[in-house]
């Protein structure tokens, strides 16, 4: 028998003198490697470890601790989910079980249109380690559409998805339609249950057990409002005990962070229902912030050599045509508005406007870069089901940018802009970055194969040159050109996508830009396409959940309020108050009408950096008591002076840290 030879991800090959599994290349190397294996990739193609390795493949071991890894762990968790529910619920219906981010679901419909309750999961989480414990190997089988369709007979979704692939429709889940060469693929656990998937899975249900199942939902089928209610459960599941614990005390401290909550208790924002869904209004706390976030960036910016620019909110579908966003966009934005010289749209974004702008008159090279900023608020149709308080949202403003440069001047801007982007995000406290090059979408681009290769070895070598580490999305790309997406890891591990810095050959192509150069000849600018906050929305909410609503002082929209102990000591708190907000300082006085112990309780719950407690003592010797947030010392006797002096380095500074101490005596 033909032996057979594979390629290690180091490059090194291994022989075989006989048909070996993907689990046996896994026990040659180690035993420690065999435990932590739940899977392989041949050529990067993920396949279960009892698949036989193809001669010449690259072969790679995937472990429970890598994403990979994790995700066929909740995958396969999944499935013993819906096992254990038709256990319990016989003649139950189940219809998908994806893997989410750190975690998985399943849809159901129960006979009778019984409903889950929160005391459902209990039992169904013990049934299912009933069958994690009877270590029930996973085992994948092949069946043509016909022989699907028998199989799963009385069971609705599953026929459907069956009857979707044999019609070779995209739009089936790609987690459960188990599309396979001939037809579906299936795994099956034991003789009471099978499902329909494509894997791969873990060797048996014996590699699973460390998972928690977390609350039941209701989801439409498909997603559709006028096709059937499920019921959803989520869970998910992990390596070991300690990592669903930690994950479930993340979820905890994300829960207090949330941003539509904080929102609220803190009266930032809100969403009025007269509006309709994912528009936001701006209350005066809320709107300090945002104010203080637009100065920031303008301060920035101005320095930075950008000229400030403002387009307006709507605009002619043609423009939207020559842009291609209405060929690639479309979906995305609002519906057009039919007026009697055309038809509108608002727009969702602004490059089209700022192409406009450097087309409105004759350019020469001496005027590049030329960088246009503008503040600019675009309106984008987000569905329903997937707003999110101010991450997702219908109407927002960007710090939008928008550089015209020569190809050899590209290096350097992009260059300079990482710098950038990295200074303004560690500014408000943002320190871990994460960097990806997004690369094209054949199915979804413009433009030729030279020019994308050039934007995408231009971004690529501003990254090497910048000494950055980086990893590759592939077809993630915009449909005009390759980016980089700067990611930032907040201050409970979780990972936000921000900035983005995306280099477009197209654009310019499309709107007949031009620039005179020092040839006297006619040249085409590059694009670079470029925000920092991504959105002021959206990185106002990462902020607030990131400093769990403690924004740092020079943020906070309230930075200091005075208490008098009684009643007596309120003129001298109104002129403690009074000389700060001479300074600037955003400032109230709380009267002595209640306890002192309710005010500081009511002003802790606000989040405000600094209370301050005038007594006696501070009258007669022209002092405050400082109660730091965070801090369970409060100062005693602090001239106001040093108070002042203090916080205001602190906010001139834009500190993100609050200092150890206020008296200046430590």
């Amino acid at each position: 028998m033909a032996g057979v030879s594979v390629r290690l991800p180091d490059g090194s090959t291994k022989e075989f003198a006989h048909p070996t599994t993907a689990l046996e290349f896994a026990e040659s190397i180690g035993p420690r490697l065999a435990k932590a294996a739940v899977a392989a990739t041949f050529d990067g193609v993920p396949v279960d470890l009892s698949r036989t390795l193809p001669d010449g493949a690259e072969v790679t071991v995937v472990t429970v601790t890598t994403p990979l890894g994790r995700e066929v762990l909740r995958h396969s968790t999944a499935h013993v989910l819906a096992q254990a529910v038709l256990r319990l619920w016989p003649g139950a219906h189940y219809a998908i079980g994806p893997v989410i981010d750190d975690g998985f679901y399943y849809d159901f419909e129960l006979p009778g249109g019984a409903h889950f309750t929160d005391d459902d999961l209990g039992r169904i989480g013990d049934e299912m380690r009933s069958i994690m414990a009877e270590d029930q190997p996973f085992v994948r089988h092949e069946h043509t559409i016909d022989e699907g369709l028998e199989l799963f007979g009385d069971q609705p979704f599953k026929r459907e998805i069956i009857e979707a692939v044999g019609a070779g429709q995209d739009e089936v889940d790609a987690a459960s339609e188990g599309a396979g060469e001939h037809g579906v693929s299936t795994y099956w656990n034991s003789p009471d249950f099978t499902d329909l998937c494509r894997g791969p899975h873990v060797p048996s249900t014996g590699k699973l057990g460390h998972f928690a199942l977390m609350r039941v939902a209701g989801a439409y089928w498909r997603g559709d409002e006028k096709r059937q209610q499920l019921q959803r459960i989520y869970g998910t599941a992990w390596e070991t005990a300690d990592a669903v614990t930690e994950h479930l005390h993340r979820l905890q401290e994300a829960e207090k962070r949330d941003h539509r909550k904080l929102g609220v208790e803190l009266d930032l924002f809100s969403f009025p229902q007269q509006l309709g869904g994912g528009l936001a209004v701006w209350h005066p706390k809320g709107g300090i912030v945002r104010k203080l976030m637009e100065d920031y960036s303008r301060e920035r910016h101005a320095s930075g050599g950008y000229e400030f620019v403002v387009t307006p909110h709507l605009a002619n579908a043609n423009l939207f045509e020559t842009s291609g966003h209405l060929g690639f966009y479309k979906d995305g934005m609002y519906p057009p508005m039919e007026m009697d010289n055309g038809t509108y749209y608002p727009k969702p974004m602004n490059c089209p406007m700022h192409c406009l702008i450097f087309d409105s008159r004759q350019r020469s090279y001496r005027e590049l870069p030329l960088r246009l900023f503008e503040l600019g608020t675009v309106y984008r149709y987000e569905r329903a089901g997937t707003l999110h308080g101010m991450m997702r949202i219908r109407g927002f403003t960007q710090d939008d940018s928008h550089i015209f440069c020569t190809e050899d001047q590209l290096q350097g801007e992009i260059a300079s802009l990482l710098e950038f982007v990295m200074s303004v995000l560690t500014a408000f406290g943002f320190t871990d970055f994460t960097f990806n090059l997004s690369t094209k979408d054949p199915d979804k681009s413009v433009g030729s194969d030279e020019i994308w290769e050039k934007a995408t070895e231009a971004l690529r070598l501003a990254l090497e040159t910048s000494g950055l580490e980086y990893a590759v999305k592939e077809g993630d790309a915009a449909f005009y050109g390759p980016k980089i997406d700067i990611d930032v890891k907040d201050a409970i591990g979780r990972t936000w996508q921000l900035s983005t810095i995306q280099c477009d050959f197209n654009q310019p192509e499309r709107f007949g830009l031009e620039y005179v150069g020092a040839d006297n000849g006619r040249h085409r600018p590059i694009m670079l396409h470029r925000a920092l906050f991504g959105s002021i929305e959206r990185f106002f909410a990462i902020l607030v959940e990131h400093y769990a609503g403690a924004l740092p002082a020079w943020l906070a929209p309230e930075q200091v309020r005075v208490l008098g102990v009684r009643d007596d000591h309120q003129d001298y708190a109104d002129s403690v108050a009074a000389g700060l907000e001479s300074q600037g300082v955003r400032v109230s006085v709380d009267p002595a009408d209640e306890p002192l112990g309710a005010r500081i309780r009511r002003a802790k719950l606000l989040k405000i950096p600094y209370i301050l407690v005038v007594g006696d003592d501070d009258v007669a010797a022209g002092t405050v008591g400082v109660n730091q947030r965070g801090s369970d010392r409060p100062e005693r006797g602090v001239p106001v002076g040093a108070f002042t002096d203090t916080l205001l380095a602190e906010i001139a500074e834009r500190s993100v840290e609050t200092p150890a101490s206020i008296s200046g005596n430590e």
